[in-house]
């Protein structure tokens, strides 16, 4: 059988997708033609066309691009000297330097755009002021090497790039008459700029570009080929083959030039090397990734179609999963969580990409991204608004798809799934009525990102921090910035924390970051030793992973301080740095329950440890009232300290609700819950330097279990009941149907009755056994025992160390029916044994069915 190039890319081979770029050679006048439709869809893309902006969809998009070009000439009018906008210094600030050139391309932008409500579309006039001011920023700011490439490498090596290049496209014609030498010029600066790479081009070896940085560079790049002639088709074949590294999956047993930023089998996108991004630098890459699709759009530089199911891919097993009623979850948004814009604000970048995406592909691959679009729009607590999209043909694109009757809505996951993101220690569990998600960070995953002034107080953020969404909430109320503004940082749901005092980066050293250039680690703003120690330092521990089985899950990970800790004698004195409290956990995720384990939970250094069961917030004004039954059998209401057998937190407003069960376990300490319910008023600034000084109150609930100093390490279990009722969690008794096996530093398990489900992960060396299951070493485990039915079990390694796993299940001798790959069953004295070949896995699950 012929092996296609869609075939060869299904496999996301790097040999593969640099089939997608045509190597036979063609005319100048072919390539002529090619570079023009090139900027033509360019200028479509940000321009909108005149039929896109003649729709009254687009009307509201191109009045605000009006309205900011506007606010800009004003700018420029009220110039002083020295000045090319009113107050922005120049010269120091490349910020400010970015946002000169930023402003100049909202400027050209209305001059190109068909239908907006002014005399500036095609008016000649302001097409040379922004030349003019293109000029003036190059002879005073820009074009001196030795004077530039101050403050952050990003704005001098995309920023500034990707201003100019676009306001260069959208203007050509003018430029090419007005002032023919400038497109060199900017060109011939950039790539100088482009200090990161090799001779003024991409370096596939810099950390610097990889992932989302690289698209961005890259296509950047392909623009200014397309502006610079008969030489300019060398240059974009060349950045797109730069780029089409970004589409291969990342294999982390055999890397591209070492570089772990990307997509992975699992789901997973990780940028800086080992932070989970896919909601921030995830949705930049796939914006960016669509654009250069359409940008390529009947050119013969490449087969971009080809590389649409990579794309959609990307969407049905990275984004959709953690899209929660049109909210992006927290667990994946790295230093952006202390941001203002919302995570519905998110989202609709997303969208805006989905729906570009469904008109690039087509049958029922497309169907299936407009039914996405249509699912997200329905099931939003927010208006989503198109007028933020980039372009005005999306914005009709997306007209177009909400009027479609043939368009059912439909998520492109099932309502009921667990996703083990192993690849970057994140886990995200789902059912009709709310989603869980899950943060946790080992040796391969930083536990958190702090950089530039964001999230200032992130020091546990990674340390399973968890996020229970309830369907139907408007989620600003519940999470976003302001629950990391109201809510303790060392009180963050799901957290096991000493009881002490931690400094901000700003706080300790007086600036954004920790500056020892003389050092020999040669700490820096953007240094290696920076990353790895301040900016987004990863844990210690090798254990962090867990199994999926159908739509169950089962999650376990030790608790470790970061590596600058581990490191402390390698750093210099005035480094500070902090110790953790240990931990070991397992989240055992269900259809009404979320069960979570604790064992060993103390501190070496003799400090007082606090646990947080939950931690919610609403608005001050919601109705909240607290609930529940002592072990005595009293009732519980509100506020206070005592032995709980259950709890319930309401908010009437917002018609939700969450149990709490404090579960019986074998060998536990009794744990007293604390209860608190206080009115908290913070700045958003608090985690954020640059946030408006704005002052948020929430009602804050935090249900905590306190160990005093000193105390020998304890064990606690407890299980989240989202949406429960007090009947309800009167209904669970001892034992049913959740019961806790073990809840040691060795093994987790627990058995859910009602499912016939066990479930278990061990952590140490030597066998471990709970409920007619044997497990060899360190593993994930779920066993499922349907009555009249299959038995289904799932196996996962979370260390990701071990090339076999071994488990045994008591009892008859049970035949294989269906087995994963790498997968044997065979019979035993006493039962039936599972050999998995967990080799270079990386944490995926295997599953077998088997029969009596």
């Amino acid at each position: 059988m012929e092996i296609t190039r869609r075939r060869l890319l299904s496999a996301l081979s790097a040999a593969g997708l640099l089939a997608v770029v045509p190597t036979l050679p063609v005319s100048a006048a072919e390539a002529a033609a090619d570079s023009a439709r090139l900027l033509a869809n360019t200028v479509g893309i940000f321009a909108g066309t005149t039929e896109s902006n003649a729709r009254p969809e687009t009307a509201a998009k191109l009045a605000a691009v009006d309205k900011t070009a506007r606010t800009n000439l004003k700018s420029m009018d009220d110039a002083g000297d020295g000045e090319l906008f009113a107050g922005l210094a120049l010269g120091t600030d490349d910020a400010n330097l970015n946002t000169a050139f930023k402003r100049l391309y909202e400027i050209a932008l209305a001059t190109r755009a068909p239908g907006t409500p002014s005399d500036l579309y095609g008016n000649t006039a302001v097409q040379r002021r922004v030349i003019d001011g293109l000029v003036w920023l190059h002879e005073r700011y820009y074009g001196d090497q030795s004077k530039g490439y101050y403050g952050n490498w990003f704005n001098w090596e995309i920023g500034i790039s990707q201003s100019v290049s676009k306001t260069l496209v959208l203007l050509v014609d003018e430029v090419r008459a007005y002032r023919p030498d400038l497109i060199a010029t900017y060109v011939a600066s950039m790539d100088a700029y482009l200090r990161n790479g090799t001779d003024g081009d991409v370096n596939l070896d810099s950390r610097f570009h990889t992932g989302a940085n690289l698209a961005d560079i890259t296509t950047n790049r392909i623009l200014q080929g397309a502006l610079i002639g008969e030489s300019g088709a060398a240059r974009i074949r060349k950045a797109l083959t730069d780029q089409l590294t970004v589409f291969v999956t990342i294999d982390p047993y055999h890397l591209n030039h070492g570089v772990t930023d990307g997509y992975y089998a699992d789901g997973s996108f990780i940028q800086h090397a080992s932070v989970a991004y896919t909601g921030s630098y995830g949705k930049g890459l796939l914006t960016r990734v669509v654009q250069t699709l359409k940008i390529l759009d009947g050119t013969g530089f490449a087969h971009g179609d080809e590389l649409v199911p990579t794309v959609q891919r990307w969407v049905r097993d990275g984004f959709a999963p953690l899209i929660f009623e049109g909210w992006m979850m927290e667990i994946v948004k790295g230093r952006a969580v202390s941001r203002p814009d919302s995570g519905y604000t998110d989202v609709a970048v997303v969208v805006e990409a989905v729906v570009d995406l469904s008109s690039l592909a087509s049958g029922a691959d497309a169907t299936a991204l407009k039914s996405y679009v249509k699912h997200i729009r329905s099931t939003s607590r927010t208006a989503l608004n198109p007028t933020g999209f980039v372009s005005p043909i999306s914005i009709a694109r997306y007209a177009d798809i909400v009027a479609d009757a043939s368009v059912p809505p439909a998520d492109l996951n099932p309502a009921s799934r667990s996703v083990a993101f192993n690849a970057m220690d994140k886990s995200v569990h789902r059912r009709p009525g709310y989603a869980f998600a899950l943060a946790r960070s080992s040796d391969r995953i930083s536990k958190y990102e702090y950089m530039s002034g964001e999230n200032l107080m992130p020091w546990f953020q990674g340390d399973g921090a968890y996020y229970l969404y309830l369907s139907g909430q408007d989620q600003t109320q519940a999470y976003g910035v302001d629950y990391f503004t109201t809510v303790s940082p060392y009180g963050l749901a799901g957290v096991t924390a000493p009881v002490e005092e931690r400094r901000t980066i700003p706080d300790l050293y007086g600036k954004p970051f920790y500056d020892n250039p003389g050092h020999p680690l040669n700490f820096t703003a953007s240094s290696e030793s920076q990353n790895k120690y301040v900016y987004f330092p990863r844990g210690t521990n090798r254990h962090s992973g867990g199994a999926v089985l159908g739509a169950y899950g089962a999650v376990g990970a030790v608790q470790s301080s970061d590596v600058a800790y581990a490191d402390r004698e390698l750093l210099p004195a005035d480094f500070v740095v902090y110790r953790n409290a240990t931990a070991t956990k397992s989240w055992f995720l269900l259809d009404e329950e979320i069960v979570v384990l604790a064992a060993g939970v103390g501190d070496g250094a003799g400090r007082a440890v606090t646990t947080t069961v939950d931690a919610r917030t609403a608005a001050p004004d919601d109705q909240v009232s607290v609930t529940g039954e002592s072990r005595d059998g009293s009732p519980w209401t509100g506020a206070g300290t005592g032995d709980l057998r259950w709890l319930r937190y309401a908010n009437a407003t917002r018609r939700t609700s969450v149990g709490y069960l404090f579960l019986d376990t074998p060998k536990a300490d009794p744990s007293t819950v604390r209860v608190t319910l206080d009115k908290v008023t913070r700045s958003r600034r608090v985690v954020r330097t640059a946030n408006p000084d704005t002052a948020v109150t929430r009602t804050v609930l935090g249900v905590t279990v306190d160990r005093a100093a000193g105390d020998q390490p304890g064990a606690l279990a407890y299980a989240l009941v989202p949406n429960a009722g007090d009947a309800g969690l009167r209904s669970y008794v001892a034992g049913q149907p959740l019961k806790v096996l073990a809840n040691t530093v060795r093994l987790q398990a627990v058995s859910h009755s009602g499912l016939g489900l066990t479930a278990a992960n061990s952590f140490t060396a030597g066998r471990h056994e709970a409920a007619g299951v044997r497990i060899d070493g360190p593993a994930s485990v779920i066993v499922r025992r349907e009555r009249r039915g299959p038995t289904t079990v799932a196996v996962s390694d979370p260390t990701m160390d071990r090339d076999r796993v071994s488990v045994l299940l008591r009892g008859r001798s049970l035949r294989e029916v269906t087995a994963d790959e790498g997968v044997r069953v065979s019979r035993v004295p006493g039962g039936t044994r599972i050999d998995v070949d967990t080799h270079h896995a990386y944490g995926r699950s295997f599953t077998v069915t088997l029969r009596g």
